[in-house]
């Protein structure tokens, strides 16, 4: 199972409480692009929310993170870590802030 740390306002809406587990099952490796289709398949209400509906791209203000590395300009379709991927540590779906 892949844990999944959602921003308060995306937890909120979805109506979860802490972390999200979802599993890739059929995948030989877990990918950005299937946790997040997991997400949205199972809380639809988050559908647009976190990627555009029709490019599939992240929204501007929405980052992913892992194992201390940035993964929001990686492939969607590049290989998550192995230590998300085993669910050691946590993917981390951040809403960033801007303003002054």
């Amino acid at each position: 199972m892949i844990r999944v740390v959602l921003p308060a306002h995306l937890r909120a809406l979805a109506k979860v409480d802490g972390e999200v587990r979802v599993s890739c099952a059929g995948a030989a490796q877990p990918t950005q692009r299937l946790v997040l289709d997991e997400i949205e398949a199972r809380y639809p209400v988050l559908r647009g929310t976190i990627r555009d509906q029709a490019t599939g791209k992240r929204r501007a203000f929405m980052r992913f993170f892992g194992c201390e590395q940035d993964l929001s300009h990686e492939s969607p379709d590049a290989p998550l870590p192995e230590a998300i991927a085993a669910g050691a540590e946590p993917y981390l779906v951040v809403a960033a802030m801007a303003g002054g």
